[in-house]
């Protein structure tokens, strides 16, 4: 972890000790923290970290610019929540589809432990939220967006189960609405077809009734109607995740720019199990246009969220985190979407102002999950936590940049294992009997599947991801000891992919000491097909 330093000062032997004390006042608040501090959340979906020029000055700039020199949108205001508070450079999605990832957020526990393991199954009953530990504290909850831990109903608003969210008027099941109105009748959905249903059309939305401006007034409202008492407010953009459509002026702001395919798409790679390989396909220029408005609308109203915090005097005692449930791929590997296990789709941003315990310009750069923000951000908050979390609390690595003893630089992400029912809904779930696990590093990545070949990828010399060096005699050792901790994570947390034959027998030998790796007599054919859902074809 690192921080962006201030320039030094000097000024006489009196100013040298006046700012020794002023340092020691400083160090002193910082500890304590704000008492109660508010909780925003603002989380939207399937968002591509690079789209954030925060991530992008993390980044070398063919990292930075992977749809062409110069290609970029501009984020000033959550460029400023990085500034002022924390970035984490390597933050993940648990499972990179939306509902075991909004799963794994709310409960701290992996999805395979929720009763959410895929998409449109419900949460668990049982299940504590962080919502319900800081109401259970005497806080003001409340939601408003996408939802998706409620089985099947959609939209489906202010389900009967609130699990800790006491005013989730405005929340929604599921759906990527593009138009929300309100009127004497509640909140519904703004376009509506022939057959008097729900639909993502666009339908004229302007800037009070297009979703991610609908949202965000429900958000300033709640802000000023909870200026007195700390609150917990949540509110989950359906944008950028397709249909690619945006309200006016954004829909064109971008359309000029000369978008290229990712350098990702323009090679086959070496030895990529299905779940890595190149597909073909055309890129589209317009639907990269249209996604980067969504982000632009998403920034803009991130700064009237920021402009209403100042105006009320909350910012220096809310604690505001921005992050997404999973990424899009935008093109890179000649794929959209997520689901799959590469960057694009699997790494999200997590930001985090937390004045008076996060020293502004922290870059932590451990890899986390989502699976982790539970018990971290009750950490960092001083909430004492009531239940038994499976994921890390990672607060010492943001608060003072010092990671525990027992600490492991490493994240688990995985995806399918489920019941057996058919994949169900837009998001494009993966073939029955596939899916994938995987330890995340900060410089390397492992990965088994139940009908896939494993993978090795050096993240420091091959960010793009297109050389497996699972069977390189070179990196055996890493190997092993990656592999040793995925098995130790699968038994620990109960993973239905370890009892794959397959995944068992590339585990046992990627924790032996053999040398020549052969393939599993009965290795399954490559199932992992990723649905396309021609969003930028």
């Amino acid at each position: 972890m690192k921080r962006i330093s201030q320039p030094p000062r000097s000024a006489g032997i009196l100013l040298v000790l006046a700012s020794l004390a002023f340092g020691c006042l400083q160090a002193a608040a910082a500890a304590a923290g704000p008492a109660r501090p508010n909780l925003l959340i603002i989380q939207t979906d399937e968002h591509n970290f690079r789209t954030l020029g925060c991530y992008r000055a993390l980044l070398p700039d063919d990292q930075a610019f992977i749809w062409g020199a110069g290609i970029k949108v501009e984020t000033p205001h959550l460029d400023w929540i990085a500034a002022h508070g924390a970035i984490a450079d390597r933050f993940y999605a648990t499972s990179p589809v939306c509902t075991p990832s909004r799963a794994a957020l709310m409960t701290g526990r992996y999805p395979q432990n929720t009763g959410a393991i895929q998409n449109d199954l419900p949460l668990r009953d049982d299940l504590v939220t962080y919502a319900e530990v800081l109401r259970r504290a005497g806080y003001a909850t409340g939601y408003a967006g996408k939802w998706h831990l409620d089985g099947e109903a959609r939209p489906g608003f202010a389900p009967a189960r609130k699990f800790g969210w006491e005013d989730n008027r405005y929340m929604f099941n599921r759906g990527h609405y593009k138009k929300l109105i309100e009127d004497e009748k509640g909140p519904r959905v703004g376009s509506i077809n022939a057959a008097g249903l729900p639909t993502y059309a666009l339908d004229g939305a302007d800037a009070k009734s297009f979703t991610t401006d609908f949202l965000t007034d429900r958000t300033i409202d709640f802000i000023r109607r909870h200026a007195a008492a700390p609150f917990c407010w949540h509110v989950s953009f359906p944008d950028p995740h397709g249909p690619n459509t945006v309200r006016a002026p954004y829909d064109t702001m971008f359309l000029s720019l000369d978008f290229k395919q990712p350098r990702s798409a323009q090679s086959p790679g070496k030895n990529l199990p299905a779940y890595a390989a190149t597909l073909a396909g055309a890129f589209n220029k317009k639907q990269m246009a249209l996604y980067f408005g969504m982000v632009k609308c998403l920034d803009d109203n991130v700064g009237r969220i920021l402009a209403v915090l100042r105006e009320t005097g909350q910012l220096e005692r809310t604690f505001i985190v921005f992050t997404s449930d999973h990424g899009d791929l935008c093109g890179e590997h000649g794929r959209d979407n997520k689901g799959v296990p590469m960057e694009g789709s699997s790494r999200i941003p997590f930001l985090l102002h937390a004045p008076g315990v996060v020293p502004p310009g922290t870059v932590v750069r451990s890899a986390l999950g989502n699976v982790d923000f539970k018990p971290t951000i009750l950490a960092l908050m001083g909430i004492a936590n009531p239940t038994k979390d499976e994921g890390r609390d990672a607060s010492p690595l943001f608060r003072t940049g010092r990671a525990p003893a027992d600490w492991a630089e490493l994240a688990f992400v995985r995806i399918g294992g489920g019941p057996k029912r058919a994949p169900v809904g837009e998001d494009g779930e993966f073939a029955e009997g596939s899916g994938w696990l995987g330890t995340f590093g900060r410089d390397y990545k492992f990965i088994v599947a139940p009908g896939a070949a494993p993978s090795l990828f050096d993240l420091a010399h091959d960010p793009d991801e297109l050389t497996n060096l699972f069977t390189a005699p070179a990196q055996r050792d890493i190997v092993r000891s990656l592999a040793t901790a995925l098995a130790d994570y699968a038994e620990r947390f109960h993973d239905p992919h370890l009892a794959s034959s397959r995944v068992k027998a590339d585990l046992e030998w990627a924790m032996s000491t053999r040398a020549a790796y052969v393939a599993p007599d009965d290795a399954a054919p490559a199932l992992a097909k990723v649905k396309r859902k021609g969003k930028q074809k």
